[in-house]
C-alpha cells in the first residue's frame, strides 16, 4: 500500500498492478525512481560509491518519513568542480547558475500547498543556488506575460542545520544581500513550531544519514545534543517554552 501510494504521488493515475495506463511509464522502471534499496543501489555503495550511499540514505529516510523523492539527477556541488570549504561556502559561480526551470516545472507539476527552500544559512553554493529558485518563483506571479501561479504565501524558507546552529543564526538580516532578489512587495515574515513532541522522531531520522553523521557532528549524540540545543534555543527565540523549528515565510503586501 506504501508503495502505491508513492507511486501514485509521481503521476495521478498510478496503477495498483504498477502497469502502464496510457501510455505512462512505469516508476519502478525509470532509472531514477523505482523501489527502495534497489540491487544496483546497494551494490554500488558495496563498492564505495558516494553518490550511491547518498541516495540510499535518501530512500531510507524518505520511507522513514512516509514521503515520497522525485530524483532529478542534479550533482552535488563537489561533482560541479567545487573544491574545498572556501568554494564550497562560497559565492556559486558564473557558470553555475540556479536550477530555476527545471525545478518550477517540478514542482509546479505537484501543485503544492507548500513549498520549503533552503534560506542558505552558511553559505553553502547548492543552497544559495536551491534558495534562489524559491525566490525566482514569488517573482513569477508579477510577470505582465504568461503568469504563473501565485507563489508568494506558498513559498517558505527553513533554516539551515547545523549550519544555522554553527553560525549562530538569529535574525533574516544576518543574511546581508542573500535575500536581495525578492520582489518589493513581497515580505519575508518568521514562523514557529514547536516540535517537542517531534523531536526524538526528528533525531531518529538523522541517525540514517549516516555517512554524514561522522563529518557534521563527530557521532550520535552529539548530532542528538545539537538538535536539542538548537530546538531550545528556537523556542526562546518565538517566545515558546519547549523545542521549536523556525520557517521564513512569504507574504504579499
Amino acid at each position: 500500500a506504501k508503495r502505491f501510494w508513492q507511486r501514485s504521488s509521481w503521476y495521478r493515475r498510478a496503477s495498483i498492478h504498477n502497469e502502464s495506463l496510457a501510455g505512462q511509464p512505469v516508476i519502478d522502471q525509470l532509472p531514477t525512481q523505482g523501489a527502495v534499496m534497489t540491487i544496483e543501489l546497494t551494490e554500488a555503495e558495496a563498492a564505495a560509491d558516494a553518490m550511491a550511499t547518498r541516495r540510499l540514505e535518501e530512500e531510507r529516510y524518505a520511507y522513514f518519513a512516509e514521503a515520497s523523492l522525485v530524483l532529478l539527477d542534479l550533482p552535488d556541488a563537489v561533482f560541479r568542480g567545487y573544491e574545498g570549504d572556501a568554494q564550497l561556502l562560497g559565492s556559486p559561480r558564473d557558470d553555475d547558475p540556479a536550477p530555476v526551470d527545471l525545478l518550477r516545472q517540478e514542482i509546479a507539476r505537484l501543485e503544492p500547498q507548500k513549498v520549503y527552500f533552503p534560506l542558505g544559512v552558511g553559505g553553502h553554493v547548492d543552497h544559495q543556488l536551491v534558495r534562489n529558485v524559491g525566490l525566482a518563483m514569488i517573482g513569477d506571479a508579477r510577470r505582465w506575460v504568461m503568469p504563473g501561479p501565485e507563489w508568494a504565501g506558498i513559498v517558505s524558507f527553513y533554516e539551515d542545520f547545523p549550519y544555522a546552529w554553527w553560525n549562530d543564526f538569529r535574525t533574516i538580516d544576518e543574511l546581508g544581500d542573500g535575500l536581495r532578489e525578492l520582489p518589493y512587495d513581497v515580505s519575508i515574515v518568521p514562523e514557529y513550531a514547536d516540535i517537542g513532541d517531534q523531536l526524538e522522531r526528528k533525531i531518529n531520522g538523522l541517525t540514517i544519514y549516516e555517512s554524514q553523521l561522522p563529518r557534521l557532528f563527530g557521532d550520535t549524540r552529539q548530532m542528538a545534543d545539537a538538535v536539542r540545543g538548537y530546538g531550545r534555543k528556537i523556542g526562546a527565540l518565538g517566545g515558546l517554552t519547549g523545542h521549536a523549528e523556525r520557517y521564513w515565510s512569504s507574504l504579499s503586501l
